[in-house]
């Protein structure tokens, strides 16, 4: 058996999620602190109550990043001989992958996607950025479809084969959305206002590439297959150029899983909030197993994997 561990992105947050970590695991509820301590703020009230302030891309990406965090440390006390031939994550996703594989310390890593989040936030301008998922039909279908549009709208995230998310100015994507639909093609508009990794988030990560570069980066324990070129990665500057590229270009999350299905994984373990992974990989490969760790109870489910 060939294992990889797999860490969703933003979209995948709800009030309460890792609270029942938090009460059972004092290794979790340390995270939590840790995250309270690092950012100066309240975050696990946050998490655990939730509402609209849970949702602001500032408070989701390390609220997610903790919670994924928290949930990994739990896993790796009840599963010590695990031994997993590659980890990736969604997005943001990569920062807890990041952190399974021993590239940055927690403190930093919370910080460092609070100041993400926050850039991306600030270069779109309120309202100004759009996404959607486009449902049903092949990526390159999807970038033709763009190609289409009068404005700036991208294939930004290749999800699975029938699912494909596109970003850019909030008209351009009401545009595309109208030209799907004339089409019969499911497009669904996304609750965010961010246009992540389009070309539009340059000058976000112009800004972020200063705050990587204050960061200590060490070499991977476990290969990271990054999102930019869905390829494994063990080099501490690889890993950090690869981060500031990952702001505006696009999440290949496809080739990503293909790779590692290609290599012999044949089990997926997602950790974190849902289980958004588990199923975009069993649209993308077959033959291979996937499971999901959001719940103390999934812990006995997760045994039935190995």
């Amino acid at each position: 058996m060939a294992v990889a561990l797999v860490f969703p992105g933003q979209g995948s947050q709800y009030a309460g999620m890792g609270k029942d970590f938090y009460e059972q695991f004092p290794i979790a509820k340390e995270v939590f602190e840790q995250a309270n301590e690092a950012l100066g703020l309240d975050l696990t009230k946050l998490i655990f109550e939730g509402g609209e302030e849970l949702n602001k891309t500032i408070n989701t990406q390390p609220a997610i990043l903790t919670v994924s965090y928290a949930i990994y440390r739990v896993f790796k006390e009840h599963f010590p001989q695990l031994k997993p031939l590659y980890v990736a994550g969604h997005s943001l996703g990569e920062y807890s992958a990041l952190l399974a594989a021993e590239v940055l310390s927690f403190p930093d890593a919370v910080r460092l996607v609070r100041y993400r989040a926050e850039y991306m936030q600030n270069a779109a301008g309120e309202g100004k950025g759009a996404m959607a998922a486009i449902i049903g039909i092949e990526p390159q279908e999807v970038e033709k479809l763009c190609q289409e549009v009068e404005g700036v709208v991208e294939a930004v995230n290749y999800n699975s084969p029938i699912q494909t998310v596109v970003a850019g100015e909030a008209e351009a994507v009401k545009k595309l959305l109208k030209l799907a639909r004339s089409r019969k093609i499911k497009a669904i508009p996304l609750k965010v206002s961010v246009p992540s990794h389009s070309s539009l988030m340059k000058e976000a990560a112009e800004k972020f590439k200063k705050v990587l570069q204050e960061v200590e980066f060490s070499e991977a324990k476990i290969p990271v297959v990054q999102n930019v070129d869905a390829q494994p990665h063990t080099s501490a500057e690889e890993i950090r150029e690869n981060l500031y590229l990952q702001l505006f270009k696009p999440v290949r999350w496809v080739e990503s899983v293909k790779f590692m299905a290609d290599q012999g994984v044949d089990t997926f373990i997602e950790i974190g909030p849902k289980n958004v992974l588990s199923k975009l990989i069993a649209q993308t490969v077959e033959n291979v197993k996937t499971c999901n760790l959001d719940k103390v109870e999934d812990l006995e489910k997760i045994k039935k994997c190995f």
